[in-house]
């Protein structure tokens, strides 16, 4: 019998179709259902729900399979494999979910887990997509009932994915009210004043599949056409992250309690409805009051031709990805599971961000890179392991090259663009490195090159900040440099090779040190994240150093290779980040007015729509 993971690759292509047909009828109609961007996104934190349900599935499973096999008061599964005990389960699930449903919407830390299904702007059948990662945490715990009543493991995992699958269609605007069902069943029409944030809307509607639990516990609300639907959150994402989209609530919380004076304050943050809020902590971080207008403006970063391109075929070949881990994630280990579950997330940010305009094309094709030449060092697919490993390193290069070569100075040659320069040598002499630690009884030129490629860095980061800043941090990491190297001479490391590490341990503490000093200096986030780039590469290195000549453990080709490219790419994002807003240029989002499901969009400058004077500035700072 298939696992749900796999029931759920073979309903993909189902889903899929539908919305492409829902997609031709609003086209047909005039009234254009989706926005690329928006779709992307909704099926993208899908996606993350499922696959990140491979680990959970013992909270919810599990756990339930525990209580049935100690508390269960009637065992007859004869009778819940009937035809009868199946749609009576079906009904006990139903009445389950209206209350855990319900409860998420009333308990604010049920509400953080539950508020990714609420987040987009728009309602469709990829909004139905738009699911929860954190869920299963806490949802378990409201269908214990069932287990009590005896309702095998098996017979509930059946009915909950019926209950689930039942609930895609009634993601749409495009079919209307449908008379007597909508008195009787969750229907688009009921669904949809679940999903409004308008007054009169809010908090109603929470049946799966049947619409009667809300009309016997007074929470039934019919939708008026003299109110369109407005749709997302009280406080608006605007993000096409999948991280930030299953965090934000939790971390709106964690701010609230950590800040709360009295203790009980910082308890009831967690329990009482969501927006509520202790006194004192409203008073000092104050928020707008919900303005239902500002709710029907759409965030609506612009994408050019190539963003376009580049997210459709991100998404289809994510679509194959997750569906090739869901069919295999029973029969892997959990290791394994892990490594390709993080290339999957790595591949899902990147996404998310380049739609959003915070990263460029190439650097989320090098994040790409990086991350599945890690998974296949680790699973030893060489093959493929020596396409990603170099790949990574000439995908940073020319999202580098890339900027420099729409300026001024590059095509007129008439001022070098120093700070490019020793950004693409610090890559390079990288790349050279990698290829010569990939062939046998080249370390020395591996390590030679990466010495090359840190001192480009130290240069790089000497461009606006003064030598070594901030003297604690140049003494720390010296001190940390200075221990790992005994650790090193402690653990065998041979006699030609101490002055070489040595070396390069020196240079490497003299490179976190000058980033440090140097975030310390300009301060910024951009700053910030070139300073942790570094700090990602004493750690890569130390990992690596242990590995190779103290002690061998296990793991230590997945840590080395995954921080070795967060330091890369931290680096090369946040140099660029810090060029683009000290050249002035700012990044705003088009925005589109919603009325029900139609929005105009009106054209605003943004990052990905730069224009070849704002580059030429770019490039001029890079000069220096």
């Amino acid at each position: 019998m298939p696992s749900p993971s796999q029931i759920i690759v073979f309903a993909t292509p189902a889903f899929l179709l539908l919305i492409a047909l829902e997609w031709g009828v609003s086209l047909w109609r005039g009234r254009n259902a989706y926005r690329l961007a928006d779709a992307v996104s909704s099926i993208s934190l899908g996606m993350l729900s499922q696959t990140s349900a491979v680990f959970t599935q013992l909270l919810r499973i599990g756990l339930y399979t525990l209580a049935f096999d100690h508390v269960a008061l009637w065992r007859n599964d004869a009778f819940w494999t009937s035809i009868p005990g199946w749609l009576l389960a079906l009904l006990l699930y139903d009445f389950c979910y209206y209350w855990l449903h319900r409860m998420g919407h009333e308990v604010a830390v049920l509400w953080a887990a539950h508020a990714v299904h609420h987040q987009s702007q728009d309602y469709n059948l990829s909004t139905a997509l738009r699911q929860t990662s954190s869920g299963a945490l806490l949802g378990w715990l409201f269908y214990l009932p069932m287990a009590l009543a005896g309702v095998p493991p098996l017979v509930f995992a059946i009915v909950g994915l019926i209950d689930l699958l039942y609930q895609f269609w009634v993601h749409t605007e495009q079919v209307r009210r449908l008379g007597w069902f909508d008195r009787w069943f969750c229907a688009p029409s009921n669904h949809r004043v679940h999903h409004a944030v308008n007054d009169c809307y809010l908090d109603r509607n929470y049946g799966g599949i049947l619409i009667v639990w809300d009309r016997m516990f007074g929470t039934f609300k019919p939708e008026d056409d003299s109110e369109p639907c407005v749709y997302g959150t009280r406080g608006l994402l605007q993000s096409w992250d999948p991280l930030w989209a299953n965090a934000v609530v939790y971390r709106q919380l964690i701010h609230d309690s950590w800040h709360a004076r009295r203790w009980g304050d910082k308890l009831r943050v967690w329990l009482k409805p969501p927006g509520w809020r202790p006194a004192d902590v409203a008073q000092r971080f104050p928020r707008p009051a919900f303005d239902l207008d500002a709710h029907r403006v759409l965030y609506a970063p612009d994408m050019q031709r190539s963003l376009r391109w580049f997210a459709g075929l991100q998404f289809v070949a994510l679509i194959a990805g997750v569906s090739l881990f869901l069919w295999h994630a029973d029969q892997s280990s959990t290791a394994r599971n892990a490594l390709w579950f993080g290339v999957l997330l790595a591949c899902q940010w990147a996404l998310g961000a380049a739609m959003q305009g915070r990263i460029s094309l190439w650097v989320a094709l090098a994040i790409e890179a990086g991350a599945l030449a890690t998974a296949t060092s680790v699973l030893d697919m060489l093959h493929w392991h020596w396409l990603f490993k170099p790949l990574a390193m000439v995908l940073a290069l020319i999202a580098v090259m890339q900027l420099w070569r729409g300026s001024t100075a590059f095509s007129a040659l008439a001022k070098p663009a120093r700070g490019a320069c020793w950004l693409a040598a610090a890559l390079a002499a990288s790349l050279a490195g990698d290829v010569f630690l990939m062939l046998p009884d080249l370390f020395i030129p591996g390590l030679a090159s990466f010495l090359l490629a840190h001192l480009a860095y130290i240069v790089l980061l000497r461009q606006d900040a003064p030598w070594f800043a901030h003297r604690p941090s140049l003494a720390a990491t010296l001190a940390l440099g200075a221990g790992m190297y005994a650790v090193l001479w402690q653990g065998g490391l041979p006699a030609a090779l101490r002055l070489p590490v040595a070396a390069y341990v020196l240079v490497i503490a003299l490179m976190a040190a000058q980033a440090l000093g140097r975030a310390r200096h300009l301060g910024g986030k951009a700053a910030w994240q070139v300073a942790m780039g570094a700090c990602f590469f004493m750690a890569s290195d130390s990992l690596l150093a242990i590995n190779r000549f103290v002690q061998p453990f296990d793991g230590a080709q997945a840590g080395v290779l995954s921080t070795y490219y967060a330091a890369q790419l931290l680096i090369v994002q946040g140099w660029l980040a810090r060029r683009a807003s000290t050249s002035g240029l700012t990044r705003s989002s088009s925005q589109g007015t919603i009325e029900g499901s139609h929005f105009q969009e009106s054209s605003v400058d943004s990052a990905s729509s730069t224009s070849d004077k704002q580059r030429a500035a770019m490039a001029s700072l890079l000069a220096d």
